[in-house]
């Protein structure tokens, strides 16, 4: 059952979420949930999930063993958590309302077993910006509840070793990124920049670090959003069915 202020938003031809003013995605979860795709049997967790985006798309393009979503808003836990029952995903999706800090006191989220671990984190640092008088939305831009370190550090626990984490962020935010990921034990080794047009300067990076991996990192080339006043072709190929329901939440 839909709340006055949620709509469902379709993500394929089988899968929707529910969103709401408060709690909902935008392109790059998009990105992320498709630069991040596990592989069939995988063990996965997306850290602040907000309204499950990322764990439905990945059930939509891939056949994951188990993904759990961690989410610390109790609202956005419950609208992720109804979303996941309405797509009959409850064998494959749980959903757990914590702190992503305090993971190792979770017994229902082992040590050393997890295959890929996903975080679209808030882009500004704790008294970095403007902050949203909204607390939803402040907890989900700035760095109010954990750091990024704290992420990375709670990442590396969960991991198995030469297992994945991926991230999304702002490029200003990228040295400090790469020193924090170093600093938990998970090595950078794969970056790719997003641009809205060929013309413009990156505004997203994507990265994927590794627990134990060896020094050495892949730059993927360039995603631009817009070619020739219109998606590009890429981008087309990784909205996919969700392509023609643009619009809506993801902005």
């Amino acid at each position: 059952m839909l709340l006055p202020d949620e709509q469902l938003e379709p993500l394929s031809r089988e899968i929707s979420v529910i969103v709401s003013q408060a709690h909902r995605f935008n392109t790059d979860t998009i990105l992320l949930a498709s630069f991040s795709l596990p592989k069939t049997g995988e063990t996965c967790a997306d850290f602040g999930t907000g309204c499950g985006a990322i764990p439905l798309i990945w059930c939509a393009k891939a056949k994951p063993k188990k993904i759990y979503g961690v989410e610390i808003q109790q609202e956005a836990c419950e609208m992720a958590r109804r979303s996941v029952e309405l797509n009959r995903l409850t064998g494959t999706v749980e959903l757990l309302c914590c702190d992503m800090t305090a993971i190792r006191q979770r017994a229902a989220l082992p040590a050393n077993r997890f295959d890929l671990i996903a975080c679209n984190p808030p882009y500004k640092e704790e008294g970095a910006g403007l902050k949203n008088p909204e607390e939803s939305r402040r907890v989900a831009r700035h760095e109010v509840t954990c750091s990024f370190a704290e992420i990375a550090r709670s990442a590396a626990y969960l991991l198995r070793f030469g297992g994945r984490f991926c991230c999304c962020l702002r490029p200003e935010r990228l040295c400090s990124v790469l020193l924090d990921l170093r600093s938990a034990g998970l090595e950078p080794k794969r970056l790719r920049l997003v641009q809205q047009r060929a013309d413009k300067s990156p505004s997203l990076f994507l990265l994927q670090a590794n627990r134990g991996g060896k020094p050495g990192m892949v730059i993927d080339p360039v995603l631009l959003i817009e070619d020739g006043g219109g998606y590009s072709e890429e981008m087309t190929a990784i909205y996919g069915e969700y392509a023609q329901n643009k619009g809506g939440a993801a902005t």
